[in-house]
């Protein structure tokens, strides 16, 4: 499943790079709205009925630049204390919306080939691993921090795999309004879904801490400009 839950493994590993960077408080280039204003399909995040600050995180792009998923984030920035346990890392409420771009076929960097397509296991993946990324053990030694965060985004990955079994539970949530099944699994981090809208040519994915899943609905966003800083 590498090239269908990975989006292309370099897309994967930048998300997940970049990912990690937010939850440790540096903005760098992810608050740019350029990338958001390249893609070719419609970005998602949670609809009206939210009413908290939303922001910006980043954009996955293929290696000849196409954009083929992104992030967008809602609530209390996570942050992460590398030295030393954040005590009000529990107490942190936010939500991400993933968004991947439904893609039947794929080239490779080479042209040469073609990569599997894109699928809702693709959004499971990213954030499976978005959430290890932002919610993993800060009072864990430094040694081991690498070993762990491996282990768990490996586990991510074939969970990703396997959205028909355990732990993975069905939950019907709103898009634009419409009913829509996804996959949803909880753990001690938080809690992570996947599913694929009707419209939109997209897959969404999604995770979050603090803030329940249930009773979220999700729309797709008008403006991405409104969630710059």
């Amino acid at each position: 499943m590498e090239t269908t839950s990975r989006v292309g493994a370099q897309g994967a590993d930048a998300s997940a790079g970049q990912a990690q960077g937010a939850s440790q408080g540096g903005s760098g280039d992810r608050r740019s709205v350029d990338g958001y204003l390249l893609a070719s399909f419609p970005w998602y995040g949670l609809d009206e009925a939210y009413t908290g600050p939303r922001w910006l995180m980043q954009v996955g792009a293929a290696a000849d630049g196409t954009v083929e998923h992104g992030a967008t984030g809602h609530g209390t920035e996570p942050t992460l204390r590398l030295e030393r346990a954040d005590p009000g890392a529990a107490k942190q409420r936010f939500a991400v919306v993933v968004t991947v771009a439904s893609r039947p076929v794929r080239r490779s960097a080479d042209g040469t080939g073609v990569l599997e397509a894109t699928s809702v296991s693709s959004a499971a993946w990213l954030a499976g691993s978005g959430l290890l990324a932002c919610t993993w053990p800060a009072a864990m030694e430094r040694a081991l921090r690498q070993d762990w965060l491996d282990q768990q985004t490996a586990l991510a990955w074939e969970l990703a795999d396997q959205l028909d079994e355990g732990p993975w539970s069905s939950l019907s949530l709103p898009v634009d309004g419409v009913p829509t099944d996804f996959r949803y699994r909880e753990s001690e981090y938080g809690w992570v879904l996947a599913g694929s809208p009707e419209e939109g040519g997209v897959h969404l994915g999604a995770y979050g801490r603090g803030m329940s899943a249930y009773g979220m609905g999700f729309s797709v966003i008008k403006d991405i400009a409104t969630y710059r800083d």
